[in-house]
């Protein structure tokens, strides 16, 4: 799979969908879909409010329901595509999980933990390490985000 492909761009397009009900429900809209052999086993989008559960993020939703699909925690030979980069806590469970392939949308300078506040990929102290590729989309997924922001900016403004 190329960097750019066509097929990257479609995933990517399924994990902005799952973004936007994330921000339906009021939650961050971020989205997430893994992918193996060529077809979704997995989708997730935030939920830690909804659910009361600080690691309800879109990743590790989804690593669950892939762990599920596969009958492995191990989730060998599949792609995750993201429409935020992860932050750290998402970045230990994606080692984890072995994940082969990262892509993911909008950076995030405050708590990205692939190549912006952090680059935990590149670590020596994780013992697996995948390809990356970001800012795919990188302008649809920020908008996306920074739109949410805004509004919740402007509801609290009229509130006091």
């Amino acid at each position: 799979m190329g960097i750019n492909s066509a097929e990257d761009e479609a995933w990517m397009r399924h994990a902005i969908r799952l973004a936007q009900r994330a921000e339906e429900q009021g939650e961050v809209p971020v989205g997430a879909v893994i992918v193996h052999q060529g077809r979704c086993i997995a989708e997730g989008w935030n939920r830690p409010i909804i659910d009361s559960d600080p690691t309800a993020h879109a990743e590790i939703m989804a690593l669950r329901q892939a762990g599920q699909a596969l009958n492995n925690y191990r989730l060998i030979d599949c792609s995750l595509y993201v429409t935020l980069e992860p932050c750290m806590m998402c970045m230990g469970a994606i080692s984890h999980a072995r994940i082969k392939r990262l892509v993911f949308g909008a950076l995030d300078a405050k708590r990205g933990a692939v190549c912006s506040a952090l680059s935990l990929e590149s670590m020596d102290f994780l013992n697996h390490k995948m390809s990356w590729q970001g800012e795919l989309l990188a302008e649809t997924c920020s908008d996306l985000l920074r739109d949410f922001f805004r509004g919740k900016r402007q509801q609290h403004s009229i509130k006091t």
